[in-house]
């Protein structure tokens, strides 16, 4: 089966499901992380790796979701529950900016009241203080939910937000593409569908989007395999994909508990996600989750980009995972790699190589 794979890879012809589900499940790792080091070596010939300046500014942890896997989420009533003041948010993105940011991505919950006027509110304001900032922000469920509190479609939602200063649309929320096990993890948030529409119309508005898969709770491997073909066919019909994202379900302080996946579960799928995706430029490697010398060794098995430095992170936080990166020390994990170090914006364009 190898050598099949092999010359279909070699001769730009996709795979199959079939042949996906092998790889995952039959085949040696090392076997395929040489499949998805080939690919990101054709596709990324100049040997370089790159990574944005940003913050995470997640403006609330109110969230009717109520996912069995999120730590950060907290009911209304709840005594540490919050929505950032306006002025806290402008601080937090004038402190990005001073330390030579380019990237806001603001993510909060499914907040009962927050429908879209105080976001056009928030973005337009965003937009005046800081143009030099991508906006790259609210998950396809926040979009959904923001619609369905405003008695707005989808569309319309997001030709607002677009309107408003919103430039881009992060693939959170996305977990597995695969409503059997939404059901089970996350049976609040919107199914596979209602993900994809959300991207197909932000797609269609011209707003870049990334796709992200998180892995390792309550799925099985023929439902990994579904996820990525799910997002490959969503690009082939007109997706704005610049990137794919894997990362590990965190179990700590969750509902849904359980152990997270192992380190050769994480390159496995990450080297699938290379192969398959074969119509998206970047695969991301998640050093939040993994840590640095596990992403260093991604940049192996198929990876060609480490992300954001993330001056704040608290979503995968309070599950425990508490991982923090500087901009030099980014660099200096790349370079002894064997890479060349390049900071990029949201859509990749290069600022600066180190």
């Amino acid at each position: 089966m190898l050598n099949e794979v092999t010359k279909k890879i070699d001769t730009g012809v996709p795979l199959d499901r079939a042949e996906a589900f092998w790889l995952l499940t039959e085949a040696e790792l090392l076997a395929v992380g040489k499949l998805a080091d080939g690919i990101r070596r054709r596709l990324h010939p100049e040997n370089r790796v790159t990574f944005v300046v940003d913050r995470n500014v997640n403006y609330t942890n109110v969230c009717e979701s109520r996912c069995k896997f999120c730590a950060f989420f907290r009911e209304a009533s709840a005594p540490d529950a919050y929505v950032l003041a306006e002025e806290d948010i402008y601080a937090k993105i004038g402190e990005l900016v001073a330390q030579g940011g380019t990237q806001l991505l603001m993510q909060g919950g499914l907040h009962p009241t927050l429908d879209i006027t105080w976001f056009e509110k928030l973005f337009r304001e965003i937009k005046r203080r800081f143009p030099q900032v991508q906006n790259h922000s609210l998950s396809p469920a926040e979009i959904s939910h923001i619609a369905t509190l405003s008695g707005l479609d989808v569309r319309e939602t997001l030709g607002r937000l677009h309107a408003a200063g919103l430039d881009s649309v992060p693939g959170g929320g996305a977990e597995i593409l695969v409503d059997e096990v939404r059901r089970e993890i996350s049976p609040n948030k919107i199914g596979w569908a209602g993900w994809a529409r959300v991207m197909a119309e932000a797609a269609r508005l011209g707003m870049p989007t990334t796709a992200t898969m998180m892995f390792g709770s309550r799925e099985r491997p023929e439902d990994i395999v579904e996820h990525l073909f799910r997002v490959r066919e969503l690009q082939a019909k007109g997706g704005s994909f610049t990137a794919f994202i894997p990362w590990t379900y965190q179990p700590g302080n969750t509902e849904l508990g359980g152990k997270t996946a192992s380190g050769v579960e994480y390159l496995k799928v990450l080297a699938l996600s290379r192969v398959v995706l074969d119509n998206i430029p970047n695969v991301q490697a998640s050093w939040v989750t993994q840590g640095a010398k596990m992403a260093q060794v991604a940049l192996f098995f198929g990876a060609n980009d480490l992300g954001g430095t993330m001056l704040e992170e608290n979503v995968v936080a309070a599950a425990g995972c508490t991982f923090r990166m500087s901009r030099e020390e980014m660099v200096a994990l790349i370079r002894s790699a064997g890479f060349t170090p390049a900071r990029r914006t949201t859509t990749y364009a290069i600022l600066q190589e180190y």
